[in-house]
């Protein structure tokens, strides 16, 4: 009974000591994310092997495992700019994007967890404010948006594709204008769409009065071809058939031969 408590002790630091390894050693890697692994004693940050991947995993307690989310992400960025001709535009512009996740422990080493911060959005920031100068206010608030977009991926894509980051998509979801500029800029739209309007009305009413002369003048044509060609045998002959055909009807006629102008005449019985 006296060497109980003498080895009961020991056992007692030695599971003590077990489960604060255990903890120090035991990590969980959730969904989406990957571990790189700093070895205290053997070269710092492992770049030459994949990351550690979702799961539970065991390491030396003396090591260490940083986190990174490597799904994809979104970061927004408010920023202002000046156009081509100096005025203030704000932007608001977000970047999706994720980390390579092959060159994770590369980022590591030399991005740092903040990666984001240090790279990512002072490079959007540059790429916004070149592409932009190079518009005016009213290029940007109405037919440019897009091509601004595209110019600002690829401007950022070219600086960030070294450092170990896969850009997807720039989405430039505001631009904001001095409020006289924008104004201005709708009162310019609207005349010119009026200005539109009215030139469509003039050619339709242009074609329109071009297809009353043409079909005027083809009846005129008509009528000048058909005065031309009649004379007065031709319209006795016609005379005559008529006549023909109105005696042949069933109906009760009286027919005096030897009109005024050489025509029979036809009188009904009524």
């Amino acid at each position: 009974m006296d060497k109980l408590p003498k080895v009961a002790l020991p056992a007692i630091f030695a599971v003590i000591l077990i489960i604060i390894l255990l903890s120090k050693s035991a990590v969980t890697i959730g969904s989406g994310q990957a571990g790189v692994l700093y070895k205290t004693f053997g070269g710092g940050v492992v770049t030459d092997e994949p990351p550690l991947g979702e799961g539970f995993h065991v390491v030396a307690p003396w090591n260490k495992v940083f986190i990174y989310e490597v799904r994809q992400q979104e970061v927004l960025e408010q920023m202002n700019v000046l156009s081509s001709n100096g005025l203030d535009i704000k932007l608001e512009a977000s970047a999706w994007f994720e980390p390579i996740r092959s060159d994770l422990g590369k980022l590591h080493q030399e991005k740092g967890e903040a990666y984001v911060q240090r790279v990512l959005l002072p490079t959007i920031r540059s790429a916004a404010r070149s592409v932009v100068g190079r518009y005016t206010p009213e290029q940007l608030y109405s037919s440019k948006r897009d091509a601004i977009q595209q110019e600002i991926f690829d401007e950022t894509q070219k600086i960030v594709s070294g450092q170990y980051i896969q850009l997807n998509e720039i989405l430039v979801r505001d631009v904001t204008l001095p409020p006289t500029i924008k104004d201005a800029i709708e009162r310019k739209l609207k005349q010119e769409q009026e200005s539109l309007e009215y030139e469509f009305r003039l050619v339709t009413a242009k074609k329109e009065a071009e297809k009353v002369t043409i079909e005027a003048q083809g009846k005129a044509d008509a009528n000048r071809i058909l005065s031309a060609s009649l004379n007065d045998q031709i319209l006795k002959d016609k005379g005559i058939d008529a006549t023909l055909k109105l005696s042949q009807s069933a109906n009760t006629k009286v027919v005096i031969v030897g009109g005024s102008d050489g025509l029979p005449l036809i009188l009904g019985n009524n």
